[in-house]
């Protein structure tokens, strides 16, 4: 049995020192966000309950969902950088960006920069780009493919992007991975699921990502973005594949989100008999003490859920 542990949407805080020149740009938006907003829901103490808990659940693996920083400031890429540190080896534990992690122009590049040792795929030597993507690492059995959809918006919208050349290296990818007989998990930050969330929020290329899927397959999907604990199945290869989300991990309760939560996928069987058991942990109410939420079995007949 291989044990993927998910997180998502850090959104780690403190800001750090914010200059006039920093909000002369699409930040001013995000920082009257985050004094109004995230900085009264976001906590730093609830990030560090859930690691805490996450790192005692025996994971093989952790797979980070994007949304790691606000603003994307240097100061806040490098403090993620640090941050990504502490949750263990870069082997152990993989990233793709989120649209905050690229919030104005330049941050993606920034951010692929430091945290490239978690978005490197096996055996690749060349720096991090956003043509780096989709990279494959291989654990096992388990195939663990970063998609990216981070790209700087207008003020006001989060929406991300997959696009045709990316979707041609994706084919690539999961047909090499199919050949060996790999349990494929796709990671993701944007839902590539219509009505998952806002317009402004949504995901460009959908259509393009679920005819990728569905022709050459692939056995699960984690995605953020959506700061909530869902579960949608799209087609592929005569088969429905779970397409998981999960609540903010910063999330302090009492918020109109769900407070924080990580999942937990226990991966087993082979080719053609896969079993994977998904158990929701997380904030329950004011007491900072992760609990079991929800656990299900995720099957080819089971019934799609949000």
């Amino acid at each position: 049995m291989f044990r993927l542990a998910h997180i998502s949407d850090i959104h780690l805080g403190p800001l750090p020192d914010v200059t006039y020149r920093d909000l002369a740009s699409k930040r001013v938006v995000g920082y009257v966000n985050w004094q109004r907003n995230r900085r009264r829901h976001m906590r730093d103490a609830v990030i560090d309950t859930i690691v805490t808990d996450m790192q005692a659940s025996g994971a093989d693996h952790l797979a980070v969902t994007g949304d790691l920083v606000n603003l994307a400031l240097d100061g806040e890429i490098e403090m993620a950088k640090h941050w990504l540190e502490t949750l263990g080896s870069p082997h152990d534990v993989s990233v793709v960006p989120g649209n905050h992690d690229a919030y104005v122009p330049g941050a993606f590049d920034k951010a692929c920069r430091s945290w490239a040792a978690w978005m490197t795929g096996d055996g690749v030597n060349t720096p991090v780009d956003r043509n780096a993507f989709p990279y494959l690492r291989v654990r096992g059995d388990i195939a663990l493919i970063g998609v990216t959809t981070a790209r700087a918006t207008a003020p006001f919208m989060a929406n991300g992007f997959f696009l045709e050349g990316q979707a041609e290296r994706l084919r690539g990818v999961l047909d090499a991975t199919a050949k060996r007989g790999l349990f494929r998990v796709i990671m993701i930050h944007h839902p590539p699921v219509r009505g998952a969330v806002s317009q402004p929020k949504r995901l460009f290329g959908i259509a393009r990502f679920n005819k990728v899927v569905h022709r050459h397959g692939a056995e699960l999907i984690l995605h953020g973005h959506s700061h909530e604990p869902t579960l949608f199945f799209i087609g592929g290869r005569g088969r429905r594949i779970p397409v998981v989300g999960v609540a903010a991990a910063g999330q302090s309760p009492g918020g109109r989100r769900p407070a924080a939560q990580y999942n937990l996928l226990d991966i087993d069987g082979e080719e053609g008999n896969w079993r994977i058991k998904l158990t929701r942990r997380g904030l329950t109410g004011p007491a900072i003490a992760p609990s079991d939420l929800e656990t299900l079995e995720l099957g080819a007949n089971a019934e799609a859920m949000v």
